[in-house]
């Protein structure tokens, strides 16, 4: 009953915004501390970094080296907040990869980690990539078979979510044909986002889901996610399985 209870007293409405909420779930993983390293492997100095839909700019801050040159590309003002936080800051572009006004001096290492570019125009994405990079081009890839919009939607039944679980990094290959990156990784880490008022973010996911106020999956929807859910010092934590491909490209 107290769940139920918990469940009645959310909001409708919660007013979260789904980019911050990915952007403090990476805070709370282990994703930087699992995939930099093997990055690093693969692709020895960065040097001068261009940081492609940098997000809140954890791993493009986890590679960048001392003293050279970053650049974020990022649109979303959420973002360019958190970007101009780090010390130094990188300096922000507030544009979005496939803006034709996009201005910046080539480096020798382009990023770019989960971007929906590579999924609707991989050979697009690459050409632009190449303009950018001197030295080499590396893209983050999701590899396992997960929903890939509704963030924790992995947490949620299949038949509620109803989004397409085909691993990206089998949409992103077949796309590039003979464009192949030259060498390439996997790595497993934990997505894991910490909630201090999980009936409001269920209520959210109802909302992105599209379900009306009254109905009655809400509750269930609630009471779910609060099965999976680890009691923390600051809220619950809901946590998925993730697995990325690394893919380097180094230029002639």
């Amino acid at each position: 009953m107290r769940h139920a209870s918990a469940y009645r007293h959310a909001p409708q409405s919660a007013p979260l915004d789904p980019l911050a909420l990915y952007a403090s779930a990476i805070d709370t993983s282990d994703y930087v501390a699992r995939v930099a390293p093997p990055i690093r492997r693969l692709a020895c100095g960065i040097g001068d970094l261009i940081d492609v839909g940098a997000g809140g700019g954890q791993l493009g801050a986890a590679l960048r080296a001392p003293g050279a040159r970053w650049t974020a590309i990022e649109p979303s003002p959420t973002m360019q907040q958190r970007l101009a936080a780090f010390s130094p800051p990188p300096v922000i572009i507030p544009r979005g990869w496939s803006d034709e006004d996009v201005d910046c001096d080539p480096a020798d290492t382009v990023l770019a980690a989960t971007m929906p570019g590579y999924f609707t125009d991989a050979v697009g994405f690459l050409e632009r990539c190449r303009r950018w990079a001197r030295r080499r081009i590396i893209w983050i890839v999701a590899a396992q078979a997960a929903p890939k919009g509704l963030i924790l939607s992995a947490c949620l039944p299949r038949e509620w979510h109803g989004e397409d679980e085909t691993p990206g990094i089998d949409l992103v290959l077949p796309q590039l044909g003979s464009h192949q990156p030259d060498r390439s990784d996997a790595v497993d880490w934990t997505f894991s986002l910490v909630l201090p008022d999980l009936p409001a973010f269920a209520a959210f996911q109802a909302d992105r889901l599209g379900w009306p106020p009254d109905d009655p999956r809400r509750p269930q929807l609630f009471s779910h996610l609060r099965a999976q859910a680890e009691p923390t010092s600051a809220g619950m934590r809901l946590s998925c399985h993730r697995r990325s491909a690394i893919l380097v490209w180094n230029l002639p």
